[in-house]
């Protein structure tokens, strides 16, 4: 079988290419121009260089294929619409126009932030329906899914739907950008972090996703994939605190959270300046987000084979490394 992957030198990128060559399926990596791929070589038996904004550069990348991963976007808490719209939303569309009646099975990595993150999402199931946020992460994800089953509605691709919780691991957003405020003053709590983290490791989230590019059932649906620990964000955040002696500070209440994160955006982001705090934080980290996972349980047989203390082992490991190193 071979395989394309889109993302493929990211975090989950990276890793999914390594587990489906060690499955022996043979591997397409589509990376930007000039971008460095030496830790995903050994693994890749095709690279190709394009730009998901640019059509014409992705000519021929189907051929031959018969898996899709799609997992390039932009992956941060902050940024103007158009800088995830193009990536996110633009993008897709131009790779389901390259695969469309290309008999190739899509599996479009998506994001529990599509279900519309700013409100409770606890037993949420797949089939219950999301919602526009104003968040543009959030909106340009839904969208996305949107014009993935509208072409596999139409039978002009093979689709599946996978939404992974908050992605951890060594390197991950979750990890880096919370020790990167650790070294800086203070890391705060949202609602005295009571709410679960609703955390996904990199590790089980890629053995997910081959399975839903590999299951005969997957086709046509859409799955939540969160692991099954019992962790809250204070828990989690005083965890990584503890890996540089540190700890989260007071608490913030969401709603607080969430009108200065938009208040930050509309001022810093047209000047290309990070706020210190956004919606999507605020809502990622003040609400509960633990989206029901039966579906993916059951029709795929996934479950959680990493536990938090492995995964918390793994990841020390690298916080050594990063401040050794910085």
């Amino acid at each position: 079988m071979k395989a394309l992957v889109t993302g493929a030198t990211g975090f989950i990128g990276s890793r999914l290419v390594r587990e489906l060559a060690r499955q022996g399926m043979e591997v397409r990596s589509l990376i930007l121009p000039g971008e460095p791929a030496g830790h995903i070589r050994d693994y890749t038996t095709d690279i190709r260089r394009g730009n998901l904004d640019e059509p014409q550069s992705l000519k021929g990348l189907l051929k031959g294929i018969d898996l899709v991963f799609h997992l390039a976007a932009r992956v941060t808490d902050w940024g103007s619409r158009q800088a995830f719209y193009r990536p996110i939303l633009d993008g897709t569309r131009n790779l389901l126009e390259e695969s469309r009646e290309k008999g190739a099975r899509f599996v479009y990595v998506s994001s529990i932030a599509a279900c519309g993150l700013g409100r409770h999402l606890k037993g949420m199931r797949e089939s219950d329906e999301a919602c526009m946020s104003g968040v543009p992460y959030n909106d340009a994800k839904l969208e996305a899914e949107r014009i993935v089953r509208s072409f596999h509605d139409q039978g002009l691709v093979n689709a599946v739907i996978v939404r992974p919780a908050n992605v951890t691991g060594p390197g991950s957003v979750w990890v880096r950008d919370i020790v990167d405020r650790f070294k800086g003053l203070f890391v705060p709590l949202l609602d005295h972090g009571r709410y679960s983290a609703s955390l996904v490791y990199v590790d089980n989230l890629v053995s997910g996703l081959v399975l839903a590019g590999t299951r005969p059932r997957a086709v046509g649906n859409t799955y939540h994939l969160r692991d099954d620990w019992d962790v809250t964000w204070k828990r989690y955040l005083t965890d990584l605190g503890a890996m540089m002696g540190k700890r989260p500070g007071f608490s913030i209440p969401f709603s607080l959270a969430w009108t200065l994160g938009a208040l930050s955006e509309k001022i810093l982001t047209p000047l290309n300046i990070r706020p210190p705090i956004t919606r999507l934080t605020a809502a990622i980290m003040g609400r509960d987000n633990d989206v029901d996972t039966t579906k993916a349980r059951t029709e795929l047989g996934w479950d959680t084979h990493v536990s938090y203390e492995q995964a918390l082992a793994e990841i020390r490991a690298w916080v050594d490394d990063y401040l050794r190193y910085e």
